[in-house]
């Protein structure tokens, strides 16, 4: 089956869990940064975060691992954003559902000011995700 990457804007999608084989598709869809927001060992069969590296940085990808538990922190917002920031590709952000990593990305948006939150809430609900209560003032 096809990796189920949801689109939020030209340079940032996310997904559910995804797999090794997977990063090919992504590479293949022009994603250059791929960021993990899952903690190792939350369900047994979860790929690693070190497998995922080794199998990213194998086809180019810049990998990064920010795990993020419950709701995302401050830091680790501020953390997304700049791995974004920082890199000129498409970036693919990754958890369980997904969710963890729109949530973390939108906070990490409005913390740093670089969208406003209607147009978080926006974004997040066109790609099938409510941010309402993450960005809650």
């Amino acid at each position: 089956p096809m990796p189920d990457f949801r689109r939020v804007t030209d340079r940032f999608s996310v997904a559910p869990q995804i797999q090794p084989a997977d990063l090919a598709a992504a590479a293949a869809e022009g994603y250059t940064l791929i960021i993990n927001n899952r903690p190792d060992g939350e369900d047994p069969g979860q790929p690693s975060a070190a497998a995922m590296a080794v199998q990213a940085e194998s086809l180019g990808l810049t990998y990064v691992h920010i795990p993020v538990q419950g709701g995302p922190s401050v830091e680790q917002a501020a953390a997304v954003t700049r791995a974004i920031e920082e890199h000129p590709g498409r970036a693919l952000a990754y958890c369980r559902s997904g969710t963890r990593s729109i949530n973390t990305w939108a906070l990490g948006r409005r913390e740093a000011h670089l969208t406003e939150t209607a147009e978080l809430l926006r974004l997040g609900s066109a790609a099938g995700y409510d941010l309402s209560g993450v960005l809650r003032a």
